[in-house]
């Protein structure tokens, strides 16, 4: 897997339904589902959270999650693949893939699907990682 594959394979969910806790691009996709089904179509499965508070005024740890989907934190530009926690508000995260260094794909409540748009410039970007080069052989 790399971070293009993972971006496309972001953008193959674009149009899937809007599920709260969704893990199934059937059924429908909340942000976490989003990273989940993305990772899972390039064969890389990490134990995901299934529950969740939708608001909270600490980040989870996101780190471990991201080390098992084998990502490390990242800094510099957005690159597509890597992976934002963003913050809507004071109370809340939101999880979303790069597709450009100005667009994720992400899950949207309010749209009630997964969509493809805009890095919102007004959520600060409270996490950023990139998946780790593959071994060497």
């Amino acid at each position: 897997m790399t971070p293009d594959t993972l971006a496309a394979a972001a953008l193959e969910l674009v149009g899937t339904r809007f599920r709260l806790y969704g893990r199934d691009p059937q059924t429908g996709l909340d942000c976490v589902g989003v990273l989940w089904a993305a990772c899972a179509a390039l064969g890389r499965d990490a134990a995901l959270p299934a529950r969740y508070t939708l608001r909270s005024r600490a980040m989870p740890d996101a780190a471990r999650i991201m080390a098992d989907l084998g990502m490390t934190a990242a800094s510099g530009p957005i690159r597509p693949g890597d992976v934002l926690m963003l913050r809507p508000s004071p109370c809340q995260f939101h999880v979303a893939i790069a597709a450009t260094a100005r667009s994720v794909a992400h899950a949207h409540a309010g749209l009630r699907k997964v969509v493809l748009g805009p890095l919102p410039g007004e959520w600060p970007v409270a996490g950023h990682w990139r998946l780790l080069p593959p071994p060497t052989s």
